[in-house]
């Protein structure tokens, strides 16, 4: 089989239920949902972290977070981390750990052309993507969301401004269409497309935003009450925060950005079909994380999946993924297989006919059996997030094996089971009903955490002095 281009478009904090396709009725997205009929839509997929770089040096590496050690989103200017509660956030690697044999290298070494585009977030200086793999860098540095907004100027060190008022998101699209119409027919391209969007700031076109003001009120969904007051957050720095939950999917300005966006997919297809590439390229879509529905403005929605993004909870890690690759993809297919961020690395080095390196640690699976129609064993996906999550979260780790799937909660090592199947909210815990499986899992998720040498976090011994100091 020929080598295939690879376009990965990897969002930021897109939530499982944010397009048309996955089942929202206020966003709209048709271009997106035209290109999951036309390929395979993942219905179990997950991000590798319940938040953004552990997620992308995750799929850059094909390894666990806990195994990377980065561990939670890289906070450069140390002023966020560690958060204390009863416990006190495990340390963390603070940028992609040298020497990793990423997607990129394999890649690259294998002959393809290999470009980043959009946001890295996996530290600066020495750690930018041409240190890992990419021979281009449009828009990748150490910040994790665009600082100055979404409008140009944007000050982003490795992209140069353009014309005031310009928009990031049509702005990276601009450049990747712009490699693809330049690229070199003898040689395959691997694209790592970024998209700062839908992170905050939360800013969109003016015109956009007034379109979906105008499609809420229709829906009534203007006057819903879409925000509720919950517990307030679980850490000392952040006690007199309230957890703010979204109920609804009804911010105008949220549906805005993501209808830009659909827009702008819609133009790079339309840009790999005008090049000739529409039956010999694979595009992947997938998200860093759930939606964020807890904090900072909650601007989506995850319901019925319980929480968002920082969360261990499905609304935490469920992200929407389709794969449209004509001709080799069967058009309007769909996969219930539970799928996880590390499993990207072995597959797009399996359609590009590499395997792993001989000693290579790689904890993900290929899926392209999958995309071909076929079967995979059936096999546990882990999360470790021994952090407080800035949007309320306590630290924890998981395992889903089949339609169960187990949490521990670090603080008090309490466990939960759920039967995904018929309780996607996780809503009611079965492990006094199926002690044997909850025992199982919880055995299967400690071996895994001392296999990959996971990092805990430790006690805070001054807890409840420090505790009842922000109290008074």
């Amino acid at each position: 089989m020929q080598q295939p281009n690879i376009v990965f478009i990897f969002m930021d904090d897109m939530g499982w239920r944010d397009l048309g396709c996955s089942g929202s009725t206020f966003y709209e997205t048709p271009n997106i949902d035209q290109m999951c009929r036309e390929g395979m839509r993942f219905d179990c997929a997950y991000a590798a972290c319940p938040v953004c770089s552990p997620s992308r040096a995750s799929f850059l590496s094909g390894q666990y977070p806990a195994r990377i050690g980065v561990t939670d989103w890289i906070d450069e200017s140390g002023t966020f981390h560690p958060l204390r509660g009863k416990l006190i956030d495990a340390p963390y690697l603070k940028h992609m750990p040298e020497n990793t044999i990423t997607v990129a290298e394999r890649l690259r070494n294998a002959g393809y052309q290999t470009w980043h585009v959009g946001k890295w977030h996996l530290g600066g200086g020495n750690y930018l993507p041409e240190n890992f793999g990419f021979d281009l860098n449009i828009g990748g540095c150490e910040w994790g969301h665009p600082s100055y907004g979404y409008f140009s100027p944007y000050h982003i060190p490795t992209l140069e401004d353009g014309p005031e008022g310009e928009y990031l998101t049509d702005r990276l699209t601009d450049e990747a269409i712009e490699l693809i119409r330049k690229a070199p027919d003898d040689k395959p391209f691997f694209l790592n497309f970024c998209h700062y969007a839908v992170h905050n700031p939360i800013q969109a076109k003016p015109e956009d935003i007034l379109k979906f003001q105008e499609k809420a009120s229709r829906m009534r969904l203007d006057r819903t009450e879409a925000l509720i007051e919950g517990e307030h957050f679980h850490t000392i720095n952040k006690k007199d925060q309230c957890v703010k939950r979204r109920i609804v999917q009804s911010d105008p300005n949220y549906a805005a950005m993501i209808w830009n966006l659909d827009w702008n997919i819609g133009r790079l297809r339309n840009a790999l079909e005008q090049e000739g590439h529409g039956r010999d390229t694979i595009v992947i879509f997938t998200s860093d994380n759930g939606g964020l529905s807890t904090s900072e403005g909650s601007p989506t929605c995850n319901f019925p999946a319980a929480e968002g993004k920082g969360w261990m909870y499905e609304g935490g890690t469920l992200v929407p993924a389709w794969v449209w690759w004509p001709g080799h993809v069967a058009a309007g297919s769909s996969c219930a297989v539970p799928i996880t961020t590390p499993d990207f690395y072995p597959t797009l080095l399996d359609v590009a006919g590499l395997a792993p390196e001989e000693g290579q640690v790689c904890d993900g699976v290929s899926i392209l059996p999958l995309l071909q129609g076929k079967e995979i064993p059936e096999r546990p996906v882990f999360w470790h997030y021994p952090h407080y999550g800035n949007q309320g979260g306590t630290p924890g780790g998981s395992v889903r094996l089949g339609k169960y799937k187990l949490i521990e909660f670090y603080e008090d090592g309490k466990t939960v089971l759920f039967n995904l199947e018929q309780d996607i909210s996780e809503s009611r815990d079965v492990s006094e009903e199926e002690p044997e499986i909850a025992s199982r899992l919880k055995k299967m998720l400690h071996d895994w955490r001392e296999s990959t040498g996971a990092v805990m976090p430790q006690r805070n011994a001054d807890y409840e002095k420090e505790w009842n100091s922000v109290e008074t």
